[in-house]
């Protein structure tokens, strides 16, 4: 065991990984210290390139009181901090394009270019020359890298690279096209809820049974749906039943989350209701997956979409239906679309969460790209139905962690491991464990979904 000190001084630190003690969620304490020591060392998902697709585009990045400029220059994508180098004031606060203009200060009218040199200083006569040295006015640069079709940003220079710290989820991932993908929809909203909380909905598929009845009562195959004599909801199928129930689950998983399951992929799989199966409703079952794969990757080759071999890449790249990337992202992967989330914390009970859905288009096919979020009340009804259900848990949860009487989550150490792993690699972070400890601590945690508790190292 490595920093037994430094970790046992953590306030709340999860000491049994089974219990996570309840303050976590709520203590200004401890958000300061995650503040001060797990932010600005941790790779972000900044934005989708595909919000910057054209020279100039920028959008910004915030998280907490940071505030970040992420562009697309004729040099690459860069990024910047969003602050005037002369009185501070923020030089962007929603996306636009900069290509003919730069970035003018709305207070006193300086300028840098999309590169962040800085280009004009009204009066220049009037400051001390040493003031206005390119090294002092500049616009001072933020780690950047790539991955899945997104910028992540680092204010750590020393931290480890973002494929070294992500681990094996990188080439799973990668094998399914990731970086490909495209927005058909993205939505935000405010949660009453602490970030950690958010995320925590979506580490475990033990909620499925009572929040998501629709799926549950519809699930042939799962963990806790079916008997030894193949029923479904009490119900007792043949193997074409069978089938058939598989086909409305994934019907409803994608009228009620789009990405997990794309209506074009439900459009392949209602041509297979009459397919011909066996007897034996595994084999059944088996046959079905096998006939929907290819029929998928058929239909989106033919469509021109960037499509890969869905059962070849099944075979040698096993997945999770929920793949956590550390601190705050998640991709979703079913057949060939994928959905996603990205959580920030704004105080010790509030956080932001986006989701996208996210699909294989065939290249030049035109689409409105959402350039922002569409912002939704936390119970509003226009909210996909899965994630409205998970809404109303979670701000529920937040209040209940103060009713008086609970000290600590109890975790299942095989369905609900995730969230231990990640929990213990926060604790890391604030003990302020060495970069590489916290690096091979995160390609654990990135393990997916249902995990169970982990060895992280310390």
């Amino acid at each position: 065991m490595i920093g037994i000190t430094a970790l046992d001084q953590v306030p709340f630190r999860v000491a049994n990984p089974e219990l996570i003690p309840a303050q976590r969620y709520y203590d200004p304490q401890f958000f300061e210290m995650e503040r001060e020591k797990l932010w600005p060392h941790v790779w972000q998902l900044a934005c989708r390139l595909e919000e910057i697709p054209t020279v100039g585009d920028f959008v910004e990045y915030q998280i907490l009181d940071k505030s970040v400029i992420v562009v697309n220059t004729k040099n690459g994508v860069k990024a910047f901090h969003n602050a005037c180098r002369h009185r501070g004031v923020k030089l962007v606060t929603e996306p636009g394009n900069c290509a003919k203009t730069g970035f003018i200060c709305p207070f006193h009218g300086w300028r840098w270019s999309p590169e962040g040199k800085n280009t004009f200083v009204f009066g220049k006569q009037i400051f001390n020359e040493e003031l206005l040295s390119h090294a002092e006015i500049d616009l001072p640069a933020v780690r950047v890298e790539f991955w899945a079709g997104c910028a992540f940003i680092n204010f750590d220079d020393n931290a480890p690279s973002l494929l070294d710290s992500l681990g094996p989820v990188v080439e799973t991932l990668n094998a399914r096209h990731v970086d490909k993908l495209k927005m058909d929809w993205w939505y935000g909203t405010i949660l009453p809820t602490n970030w950690k909380l958010a995320m925590e909905a979506f580490m475990e598929g033990y909620h499925v049974m009572r929040t998501h009845p629709q799926l549950f009562d519809l699930m042939p195959v799962s963990a806790y749906g079916m008997d030894a004599d193949q029923t479904v909801a009490g119900r007792q199928l043949d193997s074409k039943q069978m089938v058939s129930s598989m086909i409305d689950f994934y019907a409803r998983l994608s009228s009620g989350m789009a990405g997990m399951v794309h209506e074009t992929e439900v459009t392949v799989l209602e041509r297979l209701r009459d397919m011909d199966v066996p007897d034996d409703t595994m084999a059944a079952l088996g046959a079905f997956f096998a006939k929907a794969q290819q029929d998928i990757t058929t239909d989106g080759l033919e469509r021109g979409a960037p499509m890969f071999d869905i059962p070849a890449v099944n075979q040698s790249h096993p997945f999770h239906d929920v793949e956590f990337m550390f601190p705050h992202f998640f991709l979703l992967p079913s057949f060939g679309a994928m959905s996603a989330y990205r959580i920030r914390p704004l105080t010790p009970e509030t956080c932001l969460f986006e989701i996208w859905s996210l699909v294989l288009r065939p290249d030049g096919e035109r689409f409105d790209t959402p350039k922002a979020p569409t912002m939704l009340p936390y119970d509003s009804d226009q909210f996909p139905e899965i994630p409205m259900q998970d809404y109303s848990n979670l701000p529920r949860q937040q209040l209940g962690l103060h009713a008086g009487g609970f000290q600590n989550m109890r975790l299942s150490h095989e369905q609900e491991g995730m969230i231990s792993n990640y929990q213990r690699l926060i604790d890391g972070y604030l003990a302020d464990l060495d970069a590489e400890t916290l690096r091979k601590a995160q390609t654990i945690v990135n393990s997916g979904y249902n995990a169970p508790i982990l060895d992280i190292g310390f």
